[in-house]
This record gives structure tokens, sequence and C-alpha cells, in this order.
């Protein structure tokens, strides 16, 4: 599988996480995760981000946790034809979580036409 990695400054594929530096063990905070941020992605039913994994490695773990798997599946399509419809998903992500131990969070967003996109974000964690 080939998976590519850019900087989502100069790249409308690249997923980029928010998260803070640093958080305290078992205390809830929020990751955010959006495709397009810098660059808009065009999101249309011709060309769109499908969905973003999210998944969290722990420091010293061999494997990552997966987070979840966000799905946007409205792109505009309709039974009048191709950006017809109603509605149109932004490929962006809000989860609450805790950790326990410091790690790397790692996206991937799947383009229905340029495929996969991989970016990663540290975070420390404080006692």
């Amino acid at each position: 599988m080939f998976i590519q990695k850019d900087d989502w400054k100069k790249e409308k594929h690249m997923p980029v996480i928010e998260v803070p530096a640093q958080v305290k063990a078992g205390e809830a905070f929020q990751v955010k995760v959006s495709v397009g941020k810098e660059i808009p992605h065009p999101n249309t039913t011709e060309h769109h981000i499908d969905w973003i994994d999210l998944y969290f490695h722990p420091e010293g773990e061999k494997f990552p946790h997966q987070v979840g798997h966000f799905a946007f599946t409205a792109h505009g399509e309709a039974v009048t034809g191709p950006n017809q419809g109603p509605v149109y998903t932004q490929p962006e992500l809000v989860v609450t979580l805790k950790v326990s131990k410091p790690g790397m969070f790692q996206a991937l967003a799947l383009c229905n036409i340029h495929g996969l996109w991989e970016s990663e974000q540290a975070v420390a964690v404080t006692i």
C-alpha cells in the first residue's frame, strides 16, 4: 500500500491533527482532524474525502489503537445528477478522549481520486 505524506500547508489532501502538545494523564482533551485546512479540498461528487481514520500509538508499545473511523458520505449526490444534492460534508472531526501515556496520533485520509494520505502528531503526558 502506498501512503502519501506532505506538508499540509501546501497539499490539500493532508490530514491535519490539532492536539495539545501536552495533556494530563487520565484527563479528557480534544483532538481535531481536518483535511484542507490551508488549501481547501473540493469535496464534490467527483472529488472528495471518503473517510478519516484516527489512531493513537502509545510510546513503547508495538501496536497503535484505533480511536475511530469517520466516514463522510454526502458529497452533493442527487437523483438529478452530480453536485445537485442538498448536502456536502466537510472532512473535519473532533473527538474527546483520555490517554495514560505519551505517544503519537496518526491520521489517515482517503481521497477518492488521489489515494491515501497520512500525518502524525506527538502528545506528551504529565501525571
